[in-house]
């Protein structure tokens, strides 16, 4: 089974940048769908940002232009950075990786924007 591990998070202000990353403990990003989803408080979790294995991107629309996925293979990690990032984007972000009809999830990483 593979590991997801997250790092990134933190407290930053309104308009600062955070950029996440998610390491998988095998190679595995060239077969799975990696996505990022995020929980903020009370509510659910939802999809912000995905890249297929055949490397198709897709966004929320409450990051389109502000948050970019990226992938580096050699390094079986995937990122997402995060500019102008605002006080609604506060979250536990997690990683994600589908292959077929197995998923993985990383532990999460907590991203607080303050006003």
């Amino acid at each position: 089974q593979v590991q997801l591990v997250e790092s990134g998070g933190g407290l930053v202000q309104t308009g600062d940048s955070l950029r996440l990353s998610c390491t998988a403990s095998r190679p595995i990003l060239g077969a799975a769908t990696m996505s990022w989803y995020r929980q903020g408080p009370g509510t659910e979790r939802e999809l912000v940002a995905a890249v297929s294995r055949l490397g198709s991107i897709n966004y929320a629309d409450s990051v389109k232009g502000r948050f970019t996925i990226s992938r580096d293979i050699t390094r079986n990690t995937v990122y997402l950075q995060m500019n102008n990032l605002k006080p609604e984007d506060t979250a536990v972000y997690y990683c994600n990786a589908r292959i077929q009809s197995s998923t993985q999830w990383g532990q999460g990483t907590q991203v607080t924007v303050s006003s």
